[in-house]
């Protein structure tokens, strides 16, 4: 940033009592040459400090944290102008295997409004190719703060793979039982070496239904950024070049700095912080509607195309749709998720 004398504009600024948006508001009309100039060495800054991992709305959110306000659509013509667009991303490959035996447990992660922390864990595993072989990384992340809580490498798809990641997240959060684990049927969150440690943390197994990714959607969109801002933007000798640089980009770049739209594009620890500070959440709650779409019988349909509308329907405790389990899972059990209502649940449908 431009100095006069010993003095930075931001403490310029501070002296004089005006806001730095004020000022550069005020430069705009004045030195506009000088003004284009300023947000221009702003903005390559930016790119440089996060290497070129930021867009044009993370861009533009970022100069607001520093006092400019400047459109998007100018931030992204600046960019295109001086050659700093992101590095674009390449095609995705699925490595889930749900063909075996080990038992499918329900979706409650659509059933879940979420109050804070440590309620819902969302997993997931990606392959990364190095100039000699592939290695595979599972990541689990907090579904209310996306931050990265646990997450492992290694050269196979074995289920200490996922393990690694899980125990790791466990020791770092100690989260209270009831929290709920949600994933894709694969057969390593589906092994019951797996679901054994879950349930020794008395955590709730959670699990996609086929090509339904949906629920999973936010560790899956971790992976397409890590892949994107890390993987694709840099040459690896090895796997512990590889270890040593995921490292670096999930505890001291993704989880510190980087903004989250999600988050009104604040850094997920920061996001945290802000909720230690605030009052203390409620648990989460959970839903056992079922959605009119996918359980609506087809009587059902036929009454409501020709008369008038019905109630929605409801589903019972004892109830599953086939190939699912509802072990683990008794709502009298919960410690972070509780049914909604106690007479919002029947025990048949309505």
């Amino acid at each position: 940033m431009s100095l006069q004398g010993s003095l930075s504009i931001e403490r310029m600024c501070q002296l004089a009592q005006v806001s730095r948006a004020g000022f550069y508001r005020s430069l705009q009309e004045r030195l506009p040459v000088e003004e284009e100039m300023e947000v221009r060495s702003t903005i390559q800054q930016i790119v440089l400090e996060h290497r070129r991992r930021y867009g044009y709305r993370r861009v533009t959110a970022e100069l607001r944290r520093r006092g400019l306000l400047v459109n998007h659509k100018r931030v992204a013509r600046l960019m295109r102008e001086d050659n700093l667009l992101a590095v674009q991303p390449r095609a995705f490959v699925v490595t889930t295997n749900s063909e075996h035996e080990f038992e499918v447990y329900l979706n409650l992660a659509r059933r879940l409004k979420l109050t804070g922390i440590n309620q819902l864990w969302v997993a997931d595993i990606t392959y990364i190719r190095l100039q000699s072989e592939f290695v595979y990384l599972a990541v689990i992340l907090d579904g209310f703060s996306r931050k990265v809580v646990g997450w492992a490498l290694e050269r196979t798809l074995a289920t200490r793979l996922t393990r690694s990641a899980l125990e790791l997240a466990i020791a770092a959060r100690q989260p209270a039982p009831g929290l709920v684990h949600h994933s894709d049927r694969g057969v390593q969150y589906a092994s019951d070496e797996y679901v054994q440690v879950l349930q020794a943390h008395q955590m709730i197994p959670s699990m996609s239904r086929p090509a339904n990714p949906y629920d999973n959607a936010s560790c899956e969109s971790f992976m397409k950024t890590l892949k994107r801002e890390e993987i694709y933007a840099n040459d690896y000798v090895d796997l512990e070049h590889l270890r040593r640089n995921i490292e670096t980009f999930i505890d001291d770049y993704y989880n510190r700095c980087r903004l989250h739209s999600a988050l009104a594009y604040q850094p997920p620890e920061e996001f945290e912080q802000q909720l230690k500070t605030a009052t203390a959440c409620a648990a989460a709650t959970m839903s056992f509607f079922r959605h009119g779409e996918d359980y609506r019988p087809d009587d059902a349909i036929a009454k409501t195309k020709s008369g008038p509308q019905t109630a929605p329907l409801t589903i019972g405790f004892d109830e599953s749709p086939a190939g699912y389990s509802l072990a683990s899972c008794s709502p009298a059990e919960l410690a972070s998720a509780s049914p909604a209502d106690a007479d919002s649940a029947t025990t048949g449908l309505v």
